[in-house]
């Protein structure tokens, strides 16, 4: 994959933007998101990637409303998204916008899903059935946590976008990537010098994924204890897992990533409220901080 992966590397640049509401599907709000992508565009992103089991379907929209970003999923859940239906979307897509849409695809969570099992190997089964359907295998990233997953993005992906991590995991994960698979990980930002006040953000944010055991199993796994992912979470994993302070502050925990081996860090602007509101201030703030 190292090839085209390279290709991408250069398409989303170092900086990205993560948004659940970017995929949102509020007709009356169609415009504003037309509108947010152009200027994220305008702002230098390279890249939109889109969460809540997003889809090609919620991709094209941004990608008409702009000329150059790429627009990814965060993930398309293997479970909710057939195999042959995601290649199908994936060519119309490619034919109208070439070059411009990645597909992002993850195992999501047991809690989450009806009948989940064996998340890897249905995986495996999954990327042999888009690659029989024709879809290229340098156009897909996989929301890889684990070595065995990390091995399958660098084997079977053009690289892995992993979610809720740290800089410690970034350096895990390149290595087992080796130097060419694209290695985006997503970190959150809290726009907020006030410790207590940020923190609060913060934490209300993360509680929803200390639900979810394989964000819980991943902390565990890069040196965190159980004393820090129970009741709400531990300032020491909130500080790890969220930006905040002052730009400065923030501008070298994002820098952080790109030390440790990120090629491309996804930044997901947390403010307090409604997931599906645009942060466009934030956006704005977060691409001048970031020169």
């Amino acid at each position: 994959m190292s090839e085209y992966a390279g290709n991408l590397k250069q398409q989303v640049g170092r900086y990205g933007i993560w948004s659940v509401g970017l995929r949102a599907e509020d007709p009356e709000r169609r415009d504003e998101r037309a509108e947010a992508v152009a200027e994220l565009e305008r702002l230098g992103f390279g890249a939109v990637w889109l969460g809540g089991n997003s889809s090609a379907r919620n991709a094209v929209p941004l990608l008409r409303a702009s000329e150059r970003i790429v627009v990814g999923t965060s993930i398309q859940s293997i479970w909710e998204h057939g195999a042959d239906a995601a290649a199908a979307d994936f060519t119309e897509v490619e034919a109208a916008h070439p070059g411009r849409f990645v597909l992002g695809l993850g195992v999501s969570h047991g809690p989450r899903v009806t009948g989940y099992r064996r998340p890897y190997s249905t995986m495996v089964e999954y990327v042999d059935a888009l690659d029989k359907a024709g879809m290229p295998a340098g156009r897909r990233v996989l929301a890889a946590l684990g070595a065995k997953m990390l091995r399958l993005s660098r084997d079977r992906a053009a690289g892995a976008i992993p979610y809720l991590v740290t800089p410690e995991h970034t350096a895990q994960a390149r290595e087992i990537l080796g130097v060419d698979a694209l290695l985006a990980p997503e970190f959150k930002v809290v726009l907020d010098s006030d410790p207590v006040r940020a923190r609060a953000t913060a934490r209300a944010y993360l509680a929803r994924y200390l639900e979810l055991p394989n964000y819980v199993r991943n902390f565990l796994r890069i040196g965190f204890t159980e004393a820090d992912v129970t009741g709400g979470g531990s300032d020491r994993l909130i500080d790890a897992v969220f930006a905040w302070g002052d730009e400065d502050a923030i501008r070298r925990r994002i820098t952080a990533f790109h030390e440790a081996g990120a090629d491309h860090v996804a930044l997901q602007v947390v403010e307090e409220g409604p997931q599906d509101v645009l942060p466009r201030e934030g956006w704005r703030r977060l691409a001048a901080l970031l020169g």
